[in-house]
C-alpha cells in the first residue's frame, strides 16, 4: 500500500513539472520580423512624433519673425516722419530751400548716401535740356529734363514733403522732399501740386504736374540735389541717360580747398568749383585766392590772360584739398573715419583738452549739431549725451563746452 501511494505522489509532482514546462514555453514570445509594413509604420510614428513638436518651434519662429518685422516696420516709419534727423537734428525749415541759409554749417567730412531706391523723377525717355553749372553769369544749381506741361513728376526716392511753394522770379511752383538718406531733392517749374506739406511719399509716387511757371522759357523739370543745404551736382549721383545712380551709394565728401584763407568746401577733391567775380578782381587775383595760376584758369573757361572780367561772371578752377591746420592752442586729432585726401593726408580737427585727465572739450559753434560734433570726433550721439547729461534733442548754445571724450 506505501509503494502504491509513493508512486502516485510521484507521478502527481511529474505531472505538476510539465504543466509549469508547458506554460513557461507558451509565453515565450517569438522575435518580431521587420517588414516593410512595419517600417512605414515606423516611419509615421516618427512623424506624428515630430508634428507634435514642430508647432511650438514654428511659434517660436514666427515670433522672431514678427518682432524683426515689427521692428523694420518701427524704424521705417521713424525713417519717414523724421527722415535723416540724425543729420538735420530737427531743422524742418518750411520756407527756405537752404534750410540753415547763411548760418555756418560743420559739414561730417564724409557721409555715404544710399541711393539704391532711386526712380526717375519723369516717366518719359529722360533728356537732359541743361547741365549744373554756370549759365549766364549766375549758378544753375541743378539739372534741367525735358518734359510736356502736364507730364507726372515723380518722388525720387523715399521721403517727406518739407516745402511746397511758389517762387516768380526762380522755381515757379516748387517741392522739396527730405529724404532718410540724408539728401534732399528739388522739384521746379511745375504747374500743379498733388501732395502737401509734411506728406510723406514713397519713390515713385506722383507729386506733381510739370510745367513752365517762374523763371522758365520752355516746359521742363528743374531737378537739383542737396545735402544740408549744399547742391551736388545730380550727374554725380544719378546717370540720366540710363535713369540709374552710378551706384548704389554715393560718398559725399567735405574737403577744404585752395589756399590757407579759403572758407570754400567741395564734394570731391578734384571737383569743378566755381567763382563769382567781383569789382576789381583779375585772373591773377582769383588764381592767388584759390591756389592755382591764370594759365590754368584760362584753359578750363576757354578764355585768353588778356581777357576782360565782368562783374558777377562765374570762373571756375579746379579743387585742391588742404590740410585744416589745428590752432597752437588746441590738440589735433585725427579722427580714424576721416577720409584721405588725394595725397594721402587725412583732415585733422581742432579739438580742446582742457583737463589733465585726458577728457576733450568742444566748443560749439554756429550751425553745429550733435551728429556733426560726433562724427568730428569718432563717437555717437548717444555717447556724447551720457557724457554730458543731456538729450538728444537738446538745441546746442554757440559757444558752450561739451564733453566729447
Amino acid at each position: 500500500m506505501k509503494i502504491y501511494y509513493s508512486l502516485l505522489l510521484i507521478g502527481c509532482v511529474a505531472f505538476a513539472t510539465c504543466e509549469e514546462t508547458m506554460a513557461q514555453k507558451k509565453n515565450v514570445r517569438k522575435p518580431v520580423v521587420s517588414t516593410p509594413n512595419t517600417q512605414r509604420l515606423d516611419a509615421q510614428v516618427s512623424e506624428l512624433m515630430a508634428s507634435r513638436m514642430a508647432p511650438a518651434t514654428i511659434a517660436i519662429e514666427a515670433l522672431e519673425i514678427t518682432k524683426l518685422e515689427e521692428y523694420n516696420r518701427l524704424l521705417a516709419r521713424d525713417d519717414s516722419k523724421y527722415p535723416a534727423e540724425e543729420v538735420y537734428n530737427g531743422n524742418w525749415d518750411t520756407l527756405h530751400v537752404d534750410p540753415f541759409g547763411a548760418a555756418k554749417i560743420d559739414f561730417p567730412d564724409s557721409y555715404t548716401i544710399d541711393c539704391g531706391s532711386f526712380v526717375p523723377p519723369i516717366d518719359n525717355n529722360i533728356r537732359v535740356t541743361s547741365k549744373y553749372g554756370p549759365r549766364r553769369r549766375r549758378m544753375h544749381r541743378g539739372i534741367d529734363l525735358k518734359l510736356q506741361t502736364g507730364d507726372t513728376v515723380r518722388a525720387a526716392f523715399n521721403g517727406k514733403v518739407r516745402i511746397k511753394s511758389y517762387e516768380k522770379r526762380g522755381y515757379g511752383y516748387y517741392i522739396v522732399l527730405r529724404h532718410p538718406n540724408g539728401l534732399e531733392t528739388v522739384y521746379g517749374h511745375l504747374s500743379k501740386f498733388l501732395v502737401n506739406p509734411n506728406q510723406i511719399v514713397r519713390a515713385g509716387e506722383p507729386i506733381a504736374l510739370g510745367g513752365n511757371t517762374g523763371r522758365s522759357t520752355s516746359s521742363h523739370l528743374h531737378f537739383e540735389t542737396r545735402f544740408l543745404g549744399r547742391d551736388i551736382n545730380p550727374a554725380e549721383i544719378i546717370d540720366f541717360e540710363n535713369g540709374v545712380p552710378h551706384k548704389d551709394t554715393y560718398l559725399f565728401t567735405n574737403v577744404k580747398i585752395n589756399g590757407k584763407k579759403s572758407n570754400l568746401y567741395s564734394t570731391s577733391p578734384n571737383a569743378i568749383a566755381y567763382h563769382k567775380v567781383r569789382r576789381g578782381e583779375s585772373l591773377s587775383v582769383i588764381a592767388r585766392k584759390y591756389g592755382t595760376t591764370v594759365n590754368e584758369l584760362c584753359k578750363l573757361n576757354g578764355i585768353k590772360t588778356t581777357s576782360i572780367l565782368t562783374v558777377g561772371q562765374a570762373i571756375q578752377y579746379r579743387a585742391k584739398q588742404v590740410t585744416v591746420e589745428a590752432s597752437t592752442q588746441s590738440v589735433k586729432q585725427t579722427p580714424s573715419t576721416d577720409a584721405p585726401s588725394a595725397s594721402g593726408k587725412k583732415i585733422e580737427v581742432a579739438v580742446e583738452q582742457t583737463n589733465d585727465d585726458g577728457r576733450i572739450y568742444h566748443s560749439i559753434q554756429s550751425g553745429e549739431t550733435l551728429f556733426n560734433i560726433a562724427q568730428k570726433y569718432n563717437t555717437t550721439v548717444e555717447k556724447l549725451c551720457e557724457l554730458n547729461n543731456f538729450q538728444n534733442n537738446i538745441i546746442l548754445t554757440v559757444g558752450k563746452k561739451i564733453r566729447c571724450s
